[in-house]
């Protein structure tokens, strides 16, 4: 374990030891959970205020601050008052015993985990801090994910340096303060869907893989991959644009199709999941909690980057949002399942400009916001192939199978494509068909113009040559024109370097004050006085 950069570029950040190439435990850690896999009549611990107090020692013995007042309070308000007695009984007898013994096998999940962390395409997989610009894979099985949130659970992963490296927090602490400071009845059902997840992985661990990827669109040029893009690289795309498809009503999560599911991340990713939010990203978080450990090892994403977590399970339903948010009971999760092991649920997280204001109208953020969209749904192994077979069409290359009218050296070029062709088939995250679930990304809190964020992610899904877009308005009153803004464009077969120009255009004479009116009713203003008929587009056509 010593010699693996991967492991020591991610042990600061763990509450282990390295000793002898092996981790452990500090021995009376080791006692602690031991006492406490015994269940209360060993341990004692048959309450919340003697949970919290468990808690604390164990991050005395660890070198770490005892829990503060608050979090040792919140503990004791969920499991002493808002768990009924008989639910706070079968959780100090069955659960807590079932998450010390995991808790103590961490070590050795993470010696498995090590041991079979290869390549997989050529990438490797390890458990290792993925910093910025660094594009990369983590490949983790459901059981070590589980031991690492218990361990959040317990708040035992060190809080130093974390800040430093531009990591959020992960330990679960900062839940119960809140819970108890300023008590919401959100904030309870936050913890439910814990607390849910931790009692379905005790009686039954999950046997899947999930895994964790830093996507970077280089600043500089590469041949391997698409660089960061200029604007000349938007006006002049002639990509056709994709499909698209307005649902007004319906959830993200629920879409039925294999698409990648858009994230409305914060730059840390995760948000506020482990403190006070409870918005779009942070309920996706407490029902899908597995994506609570890329706050562990991911820093904060720059402008250039995006993080895609595939295999994530879905434990609760839910209902309401924001204060509404109600834990609504178990989710049977039915994903299939990939060769990788992943559940085949592809989530995107992208953060937006938060607060941009008239600013988001400017070229800079125009295209800061479409690269960053495009950075997350674009495949680069898929979209080197598209270039090495547009090059090929461009320099007349036979794309048969019969290579003999082809020069030797044209046939080694063919070799090449049909190589990396290969390798794609065999990568199951290069499927064609899939596309992209969002919706109002960077709007409502964030601030941003839904009508543009709306067009930014269509030029995006188009521009990364996935297949369709399906874009969830949430009813919102400014997007109630989209689907006709939508069919007026595909049915005059604009490209995505057509749109993006007149985008550009709009956003001018909004910055300079010329369009005072939202972008489809600048493009089309026949649809605002109901004509059917729209014939023009204003200085355009």
């Amino acid at each position: 374990m010593e010699s693996r950069d991967d492991f020591l570029s991610i042990l600061p950040f763990f509450p282990l030891i390295l000793r002898s190439s092996a981790v452990f435990w500090p021995p009376i850690v080791v006692e602690a959970l031991k006492s406490l896999s015994k269940g209360p009549s060993h341990s004692n611990v048959n309450s919340g205020h003697l949970f919290s107090i468990a808690v604390s020692d164990l991050r005395s013995s660890l070198g770490e601050y005892t829990l503060s007042p608050s979090a040792s309070l919140g503990l004791s308000v969920f499991f002493d008052d808002l768990m009924s007695e008989d639910e706070a009984g079968k959780w100090f007898k069955e659960m807590v015993p079932r998450l010390a013994d995991l808790l103590l096998r961490l070590p050795e999940l993470l010696e498995i985990h090590y041991h079979h962390a290869g390549g997989f395409c050529g990438t490797e997989t390890g458990l290792r801090l993925l910093g910025s610009q660094q594009p990369g894979i983590v490949l983790l099985s459901q059981e070590l994910i589980a031991a690492l949130l218990v361990c959040a659970l317990f708040c035992l992963f060190p809080t130093t340096n974390r800040g430093a490296e531009h990591l959020p927090p992960i330990n679960f602490d900062s839940l119960f303060v809140c819970l108890y400071e300023c008590y919401d009845l959100n904030q309870e059902h936050k913890i439910k869907c814990l607390v849910h997840y931790f009692e379905k992985i005790c009686l039954d661990m999950p046997s899947g893989n999930v895994s964790f990827e830093r996507k970077v669109l280089p600043l500089k040029n590469s041949q391997s991959h698409i660089a960061y893009p200029e604007p000349d690289f938007w006006s002049k795309s002639t990509v056709s644009l994709c499909q698209f498809k307005v649902l007004s009503s319906g959830l993200i999560e629920d879409q039925s199709v294999e698409a990648l599911e858009v994230d409305f991340a914060n730059k840390y990713i995760g948000g506020g999941a482990l403190s006070r939010g409870c918005v779009q990203e942070e309920i996706r978080f407490m029902i899908n909690p597995e994506l609570i450990v890329s706050m562990l090892f991911l820093p904060s994403m720059a402008d250039n980057e995006a993080i895609e977590i595939v295999g994530a399970q879905r434990f609760s339903n839910y209902s309401g949002y924001a204060k509404s948010f109600r834990f609504c009971g178990h989710h049977e999760d039915n994903s299939s399942v990939d060769v990788m092991g992943r559940r085949k649920t592809r989530i995107i997280a992208i953060d937006a400009l938060c607060s941009p204001g008239k600013r988001q109208y400017k070229l800079d953020c125009l295209l800061r916001e479409t690269n960053k969209a495009f950075c997350g749904f674009l495949d680069q192994h898929k979209h080197q192939l598209h270039q090495n077979l547009f090059d090929e069409s461009k320099n007349g290359i036979s794309t048969t199978e019969d290579l003999s009218s082809s020069s030797q050296e044209d046939n080694q070029s063919r070799r090449e494509t049909q190589s990396i062709k290969r390798q794609s088939d065999q990568c199951p995250n290069q499927e064609e068909q899939i596309g992209v679930a969002t919706g109002n990304w960077g709007c409502g809190a964030f601030g941003g113009d839904p009508e543009i964020k709306a067009v930014v992610q269509w030029l995006a899904v188009s521009q990364a040559l996935r297949p369709f877009i399906l874009y969830y308005t949430f009813s919102l009153e400014p997007l109630q024109k989209l689907e006709r803004v939508v069919q007026w464009i595909l049915a005059h077969e604009w490209s995505v370097g057509e749109l993006w120009s007149i985008l550009v255009e709009y956003s001018a004479q909004r910055v300079s004050g010329k369009a005072r009116v939202g972008f489809f009713k600048w493009l089309l203003p026949s649809l605002h006085v109901d004509d059917p008929m729209v014939l023009d587009v204003p200085g355009t056509m």
